[in-house]
């Protein structure tokens, strides 16, 4: 059976279809992941105990504080690793850093980058390197369960989704694993508002966004809400209109959607100036480049 929900329920209800992305967007769970999950796994499974302090700099770089956030595991993986080879205080320690070849060349003929489709990778041509990466991001999954409860939406997310329940479709977009957002949208009730909950195992959000889309949307009916450019990119491939919230202020973005951006959306006086003033603000919340280089 196919791990992707659109495949299996959705249908096109009403005339307009929202995209939400889920960690850093309608949670404040982006911080607690990455630093106290994500982080100590790799230097674990990646022996990078020596370097730790850059390996934290950096993996935070990647997932939270760049114009990469909110990227997927295994890509973020190989631009933490390469931002750690060409580090010069990294390389003055003279620490080995994985080069990770065989994960880099699984991305690259991969549109499905989770568990399940690493496992069958693995099954297929069970190396060690594919195994450790298989293993890391196994105990991420677990350690993310373990820690990860009882961080509510922020504010203004409930009261969003309850405003739009009856005149859009609404759908998780989202990297994260279709486990964890369930869980995470079940234990705070608010998975009642949305159609469909497609994490990674679904595809990119740009596939997942856009096989919504083909529904039958109108043009300029299609919104989505996101923290990073990534997902601001994913709507535009599909043709989709775009509402950044802001890292940093996120509930400042989701008071001024609820107040203000939700009703532009829905009277059609979204696209255009109003829609390209927000993403020029977005724009400016973070850096290309991290401090070490810039």
């Amino acid at each position: 059976m196919s791990d992707n929900p659109l495949d299996h329920n959705f249908k096109k209800q009403h005339d307009y279809l929202i995209g939400i992305d889920s960690d850093g967007c309608a949670f404040d769970s982006m911080e607690v992941k990455h630093k106290e999950c994500f982080i100590p796994n790799t230097v674990k499974y990646f022996n990078l105990a020596a370097v730790s302090k850059y390996a934290r700099q950096a993996a935070e770089f990647v997932n939270l504080y760049s114009k990469g956030r909110g990227i997927n595991r295994f890509p973020a993986l190989i631009e933490t690793v390469d931002l750690l080879r060409e580090w010069p205080d990294v390389i003055r320690r003279n620490v080995e850093i994985p080069q990770l070849q065989e994960v880099r060349d699984w991305i690259a003929r991969e549109d499905k980058l989770g568990n399940p489709a690493l496992e069958a990778e693995v099954a297929k041509n069970p190396t060690p390197e594919l195994s450790n990466a298989l293993a890391w991001s196994k105990a991420v999954n677990a350690t993310v369960d373990d820690i990860v409860h009882n961080v509510p939406p922020f504010p203004n997310v409930r009261e969003s989704l309850e405003k739009l329940s009856s005149v859009a479709d609404m759908i998780v977009c989202s990297a994260t694993p279709n486990k964890a957002l369930g869980k995470e949208w079940e234990e705070h009730d608010i998975a009642k508002y949305v159609a469909a909950i497609c994490g990674q195992e679904a595809g990119s959000k740009k596939e997942t966004l856009g096989q919504a889309a083909g529904h039958g949307y109108a043009k300029n009916h299609v919104l989505m809400i996101g923290d990073a450019p990534g997902d601001m990119k994913a709507a535009k491939a599909v043709g989709a209109l775009f509402y950044p919230i802001n890292p940093g202020a996120e509930e400042q973005s989701w008071q001024r959607f609820l107040d203000e951006s939700c009703d532009k959306f829905l009277n059609d006086q979204y696209a255009g100036e109003y829609e390209a003033a927000l993403i020029a603000e977005f724009d400016t919340y973070l850096p290309e480049l991290p401090p070490w280089k810039s």
